[in-house]
């Protein structure tokens, strides 16, 4: 906190512009011992090129060895030390479908499932059931009544929503209902502390009234709810930094953990990586912050697909003259955290990093990739360190002393 207090009271107003490029879960491993990882298999004749003129560096989310989600892993890359401010998934996912979440409510993260005859889940994301189908089910489970209490779902992507259940003396101290698992049975939800046994009972008579309403609909026949939370407090961009912050980002769960940081969530034209490079173009001189979300390269690596993840870093690639052909004073390219393909999911590996500036002290490494970053000047250092230093190359941050 004194780190924290020390640094606003050193933040200057500048016409710099900052740019952070986020390529979810970034960091990856080799297929086999002492092969490439996805980043260094990758053609990316553009990125080496920037990375030969920044210094380079790997980053801690959270700490050594701590796997971490997109929500701390986010958190931690925008200043905020994710210990101290953790936000449940829930709240960041009705932020991101622009749910004004009240201090009332509690939210949740839900996905549609496939469940069979006895309630064994087949499927966790029922076969990602296409978004139109999806709209229509939400509809169904908005007619859900429980007394004394009012609950919404919005519609997010394929098979996710967010839930969002309000009324007086409810608790976000609830346990997930997904196992995380197949062939494993949805749970209930448990109240982890006595205050909140009220919410427990109304999200589980939700879930035993969808359960009916879905019971013809395979493959979307049931749902699961993870990530209960209530809305946290952040000092925002513009009260820690004097930044004009806006964010580009498809995915909710994103926009919602960029508004929560008081970033003004722009839209793109449509969803592809592209459409969100032609919005920063289009919005370059409002704003004096970018922070520019690319979902793609986690999706595949979760998926355990490598060649997949692969060309969604050679599609960034491709399009980065286009950022610096709009000169910005720094540029970071990183990611929230790791997702190997070949561990399918989320790790601890520290995240590859470059942070060009007119001012940086280049380490002069022609190649963007972990075992080049391992060699850069910046070392592994935590996350919530690179906005500062970013701060501090982009001439805002004042001398400390006489």
């Amino acid at each position: 906190m004194k780190s924290t207090k020390l640094l606003q009271k050193l933040i200057i107003p500048a016409t710099t512009k900052i740019v952070l490029l986020i390529l979810d879960g970034l960091g990856g491993l080799p297929l086999e011992p002492g092969g490439k990882t996805e980043l260094e298999t990758a053609h990316t004749p553009n990125l080496d090129r920037l990375a030969e003129q920044s210094a380079l560096g790997l980053t801690q989310p959270a700490g050594p060895g701590i796997t971490v989600g997109s929500g701390p892993g986010h958190l931690a890359i925008f200043g905020y030390d994710p210990v101290e401010y953790e936000i449940g998934r829930g709240a960041l996912e009705a932020l991101g479908v622009d749910f004004e979440l009240g201090p009332d409510d509690v939210a949740a993260r839900g996905n549609f499932c496939s469940v069979d005859e006895n309630s064994i889940i087949t499927d966790r994301r029922a076969g990602r059931v296409p978004s139109a189908k999806a709209r229509e089910l939400v509809e169904l489970l908005n007619t859900i009544k429980v007394d004394g209490i009012e609950f919404f779902v919005e519609h997010v992507k394929e098979h996710r929503f967010a839930f969002v259940m309000r009324g007086e003396g409810l608790n976000d101290a609830l346990s997930d209902t997904d196992p995380l698992r197949v062939e494993a049975p949805i749970l209930k939800v448990r109240a982890m502390k006595h205050e909140a046994e009220k919410a427990a009972r109304a999200a589980n008579q939700f879930i035993e009234q969808a359960r009916c309403l879905l019971a013809d609909k395979h493959p979307a026949n049931m749902i699961t709810l993870r990530g209960f939370a209530k809305l946290p407090t952040l000092p925002t961009f513009q009260e820690l930094y004097k930044l004009n912050a806006a964010a580009i980002a498809i995915n909710g769960m994103y926009r919602g953990v960029a508004r929560l940081a008081g970033m003004e969530v722009l839209d793109a034209s449509g969803d592809t990586i592209a459409d969100e490079f032609a919005k920063l173009e289009e919005c370059w001189h409002d704003f004096d912050f970018f922070y520019l979300h690319v979902k793609k390269t986690d999706t595949f690596g979760e998926a355990g697909d490598f060649e997949g993840k692969v060309r969604a870093i050679e599609e960034v690639d491709a399009l980065m003259p286009r950022l610096i052909a709009l000169k910005p004073d720094v540029v970071i390219v990183t990611g929230d955290h790791s997702s190997p393909a070949v561990l399918k999911s989320h790790s601890w590996h520290p995240v590859p990093m470059l942070m060009y500036a007119n001012h940086v002290r280049a380490d002069g490494i022609p190649e963007f990739g972990e075992r080049a970053c391992a060699r850069g000047s910046l070392g592994i250092l935590p996350a919530k360190h690179i906005l500062p230093i970013a701060l501090a190359n982009a001439g805002r941050i004042s001398k400390y002393g006489a």
